[in-house]
């Protein structure tokens, strides 16, 4: 996963209004209910259908930490999906996206001005059309590059373009991402 990537999956657990499980058995029995079979469950963690079992029982306890962080991803795929979707529907259609980082951005501008990039710290709220424009992105699997290109057009045109009253010809890089965190 990629930077964007990164955090926007942050920003969908800020959203929970209930914390996932977080005993094994509990956990297991989570994926039970969603999956419905040990055999779906064992085929989603890349283990047996008998561990997923022991699990279960409690008759095994902790497994591999390879193991346990799929668990875990699992569950938080799939906790609390309606809250989620409501969110980012929210955001995509209504109130947008804050973006706060701390990157380089360069600049392509006219002649007689500096075009030398520098680290700057930003907090810019996207309008909505840039949130539904990141959230399919992801969807259909974009990689970081697109989801950063479709920030950097964002903060372009909101925070560096002031939405169209100045620098119409400035083009702005977005690169060496120290931080980057995204809430809506």
């Amino acid at each position: 996963m990629g930077d964007i990537e990164d955090a926007i999956d942050r920003a969908d657990r800020e959203v929970f209004t209930r914390e996932p499980p977080r005993a094994l058995k509990a956990r297991i029995n989570f994926l039970m209910g969603r999956l419905k079979t040990t055999r779906a469950v064992a085929a989603e963690l890349g283990v047996s259908q008998r561990s997923v079992e022991r699990y279960r029982t409690g008759a095994r306890k902790t497994p591999p930490k390879a193991i346990a962080d799929r668990i875990e991803a699992a569950v938080r795929s799939r906790w609390q999906p309606l809250v989620r979707n409501r969110r980012r529907k929210q955001a995509a259609d209504r109130t947008g996206i804050t973006v706060e980082t701390r990157a380089r951005f360069g600049y392509t501008a006219p002649i007689g001005t500096t075009d030398d990039g520098r680290m700057r710290r930003l907090t810019v709220h996207l309008p909505p059309t840039y949130a539904q424009r990141l959230f399919d992105a992801q969807q259909r699997g974009a990689g970081d590059r697109e989801l950063r290109a479709i920030v950097a057009e964002g903060l372009q045109e909101t925070y560096f373009k002031d939405g169209g009253t100045r620098a119409e010809t400035l083009g702005v890089e977005f690169t060496d991402i120290d931080y980057i965190d995204v809430s809506y």
